[in-house]
């Protein structure tokens, strides 16, 4: 990683002064870098404090990529963008809570966080660029984002599920995540600012989810399979909604999400707790 070193004299003070210039890729690498420590350090040392600064992170993770992309930024007013990074370091940091505590587990988790969320800062940085202007690299950004998404949507549904309280609480949570990631994964479709219809379908989804999600609370099974079917169901929605937005929707793609949909839907019966 080169940094740009750029002299500039002053001839009144007879000094010269060093500017450091530092890229956009380079400023992604240092967020990657300070939010992965971050993440690291408090869940391998799990501790009260610890606790409360998994919870701040996301926030100076947005403080991140605002820091990078700020220029753009103030020319498309696109701040969806800070939704899924958000979502995504919260839903990691908590998940670590569910991982066993062995060192090289962490450094492995951390790991994967890391490329996941430097992968997620190019993803958002190439939305906004084209919001403005259509550049090749949309389509490999939307599969980065849509795979984050379904990630985030996972570890979320399992701690939620994980902590085995009453429902009502449970389905507004739910809620809250489920419509901003589905917000999210089909604006990456219109790169719209607002669009009203998008909204409504938006709606039309979650409503979908928060029914299954309050189904499946009384169904017999583990808080991951749980998750797992969840996901599953997410993901055929968000996909169909997908193929529909890219006027894509021909018989063949539309049975691998049927597929997707009755193999989730068998581990749920096969994992069920029946006797319990």
């Amino acid at each position: 990683m080169n940094i740009r070193l750029r002299q500039v004299s002053t001839k009144k003070k007879g000094i010269r002064k060093l500017h450091f210039a530092i890229d956009k890729r380079q400023k992604f690498v240092l967020a990657v870098c300070l939010s992965s420590l971050g993440l690291f350090f408090t869940e391998y040392q799990l501790t009260k404090w610890g606790l409360i600064v998994t919870l701040i992170l996301p926030f100076f993770t947005v403080l991140f990529l605002l820091w990078a992309i700020y220029t753009d930024l103030k020319e498309n007013k696109s701040y969806q963008v800070f939704i899924l990074p958000f979502i995504y370091t919260f839903a990691f940091g908590y998940f670590y809570l569910l991982t066993p505590t062995s060192f090289f587990v962490r450094l492995f988790l951390t790991a994967i966080y890391a490329f996941g969320l430097y992968s997620l800062f190019l993803s958002q940085n190439i939305f906004i660029v084209s919001s403005s202007r259509t550049i090749q690299l949309l389509s490999g950004a939307r599969i980065v984002s849509f795979v984050i998404t379904v990630i985030s949507y996972f570890f979320l549904t399992n701690i939620v599920f994980s902590f085995h309280v009453i429902i009502f609480p449970v389905i507004a949570v739910i809620a809250l995540y489920t419509y901003l990631l589905i917000y999210h994964s089909l604006w990456t479709y219109t790169l719209q600012k607002y669009s009203q219809s998008l909204l409504v379908w938006v709606s039309s989804l979650t409503a979908c989810v928060i029914e299954i999600a309050s189904l499946v609370w009384f169904w017999p099974s583990s808080p991951t399979v749980t998750a797992l079917f969840l996901t599953g169901f997410f993901y055929a929605i968000i996909g169909l909604s997908h193929i529909w937005l890219e006027k894509r929707f021909f018989k063949g793609i539309l049975w691998e999400y049927v597929w997707v949909g009755t193999i989730v839907f068998f581990v749920l019966l096969l994992f069920t707790q029946w006797g319990k």
